[in-house]
C-alpha cells in the first residue's frame, strides 16, 4: 500500500528530504519531488533512497539533496492549493511575488521562494557539474519517459536511460521548473515514472534516482546497488522504447469548459485522424491526424486537456547536433525577416512576413524555441546559448554519447 503524508503530520514534514556530502569531490545533484502535491511516488522513492544510502554508507562523491516541492498540497493530496506551483517559474513573476508583502502571499507562492532559496544557496555554496531531476507522476497508463529542454547537454545524459525522450514541452508550458533550471544552463531532467499511485512508479522513480547517482559521478557502477536490475528495471516498464519524441500538440483547457477526456487512452499510444479523444461540452474534439495521444487528463486539476507528439527521426536528431556544433545559428541574423531582439545576442525576432520560407521545425534543428508575439512576429530563444557546456565537458557522458 502506498502511505501518503496526512494533516496531522504536519509538524513532522521538513523540506530537505536528505543532504549526503561525499568525502571526495564530485557533482552536485538536486531530486525534486512532490512539486505537484497528488504526485507522491517520488517523494516515496526519495525517501527510500536517502534511507538506503545514510545506513548503507555508500562512497558518495559531491553532495546530494532530496527536496519536497508543494508541502501543503501533499498534505492536502491536491495537485496544488491554489495555483499550478509547476507554472510559475518565470524570472519577471518571480521578482513580483519578492516584491510583494508577505502577507499578501498565495501558498503556492511561499513554497516557491522556500524552493528558490535552496536552489539559490545551493548553486552559491556547492561545486559544479549540477544536475536536476523533478520527479513527477501522470493521470493516464503510461510508460516511464524523460521530458527535456532540447539542449545537446540534456540530450546527451537523457540518451543514458533505458526510456523514451520528450523534447519541446517547454514551447507549450509556462513557468515550469526545469525551464527556469535550463536559462541557468544546467544539466535538467523531468522523469515521469508512471501512473499516481501505481507501485510501479515509485519502483521507476528508485531505478531512476539510483542511476542517475552512477551516471553523474555521484557513485561508482561498482557500488551500487542492483545497477542492471534497476536498468532492466525501467527498460522492460518502458516496454524497450528509447526513441525521442517532439510535442506538436497541446489542448489548453479551462475548468469552465466541460473538458472530458474519453476514457482509455495511455500515453504513447498511437491515434488515427478523426478519433474522438474528448469533449467539452458538446463539442467533440478530433484528432486532426493521426498522431501520438500523450499524457491524457484523468484528473480534476489540470491546464492541459492533452498533448500530441510524434517521433522524431534519427537522422533528424543528428543533423541537429552538427548543426548546433558548428554554430550556423551565429548567422541567422543575416536572413532577411531575422534580427536580434537583444544586445546580448540571446533572443531573435522573426519576421514572418518577410521570413515566410522559415518553418518552426528548422528553428528546432538548430536548439530555438518560440514564443508568438502576433500574427507575424515570433521571439526565438536559443536553448545551446545559455547552456553551461563548459561545466561538464569533460564529463565522461558529454565525450561518449552523440
Amino acid at each position: 500500500m502506498i502511505q501518503v503524508l496526512k494533516p496531522e503530520h504536519k509538524t513532522q514534514v521538513k523540506r530537505i528530504i536528505g543532504h549526503i556530502e561525499g568525502k571526495e569531490k564530485g557533482p552536485t545533484l538536486l531530486f525534486f519531488g512532490g512539486i505537484h502535491g497528488n504526485e507522491h511516488s517520488g517523494v516515496l522513492a526519495l525517501e527510500h533512497v536517502f534511507q538506503k544510502l545514510i545506513e548503507g554508507s555508500y562512497p558518495i562523491k559531491g553532495n546530494l539533496f532530496g527536496i519536497r516541492g508543494n508541502i501543503p498540497a501533499l498534505l492536502e493530496e491536491k495537485r496544488y492549493i491554489e495555483k499550478d506551483l509547476n507554472r510559475m517559474w518565470i524570472k519577471s513573476k518571480i521578482l513580483e511575488i519578492q516584491q510583494k508583502p508577505k502577507s499578501e502571499r498565495t501558498i503556492e507562492e511561499k513554497e516557491l521562494l522556500k524552493v528558490l532559496a535552496i536552489v539559490s544557496d545551493i548553486l552559491t555554496t556547492k561545486e559544479a557539474p549540477f544536475y536536476f531531476v523533478d520527479l513527477h507522476t501522470t493521470s493516464s497508463k503510461t510508460l516511464p519517459f524523460i521530458t527535456i529542454n532540447d539542449a545537446l547537454i540534456n540530450r546527451k545524459f537523457s540518451r543514458l536511460f533505458p526510456v523514451p525522450i520528450i523534447l519541446g514541452i517547454e514551447e507549450y508550458l509556462e513557468g515550469p521548473l526545469l525551464s527556469y533550471i535550463n536559462e541557468k544552463g544546467y544539466v535538467s531532467l523531468g522523469f515521469e515514472s508512471g501512473q499516481h499511485n501505481e507501485l510501479e512508479a515509485i519502483k521507476n522513480s528508485i531505478s531512476f534516482l539510483w542511476l542517475s547517482l552512477v551516471f553523474s559521478g555521484a557513485l561508482d557502477k561498482q557500488a551500487a546497488p542492483d545497477f542492471k536490475e534497476h536498468f532492466r528495471q525501467l527498460q522492460k516498464s518502458a516496454q524497450n522504447n528509447t526513441d525521442f519524441y517532439e510535442v506538436i500538440h497541446r489542448h489548453a483547457i479551462r475548468r469552465e469548459d466541460g473538458f472530458h477526456m474519453q476514457q482509455g487512452f495511455r500515453s504513447f499510444e498511437e491515434v488515427s485522424k478523426g478519433t474522438l479523444l474528448a469533449k467539452e461540452g458538446e463539442r467533440e474534439l478530433r484528432a486532426i491526424k493521426d498522431a501520438i495521444i500523450f499524457m491524457p487528463l484523468y484528473q480534476e486539476q489540470g491546464e492541459e486537456g492533452f498533448f500530441l507528439i510524434r517521433r522524431i527521426p534519427k537522422w533528424a536528431l543528428a543533423w541537429s547536433a552538427f548543426l548546433r556544433k558548428i554554430r550556423v545559428q551565429a548567422f541567422l541574423s543575416y536572413l532577411p525577416g531575422i534580427s536580434w531582439k537583444d544586445e546580448q545576442k540571446q533572443v531573435l525576432l522573426v519576421d514572418l512576413s518577410v521570413a515566410k520560407f522559415l518553418t518552426k521545425p528548422f528553428f528546432h534543428l538548430l536548439g530555438y524555441r518560440n514564443r508568438r508575439l502576433d500574427k507575424n512576429r515570433i521571439l526565438m530563444q536559443n536553448r545551446e546559448r545559455t547552456a553551461k557546456n563548459e561545466i561538464y565537458r569533460n564529463e565522461w557522458w558529454y565525450k561518449t554519447m552523440g
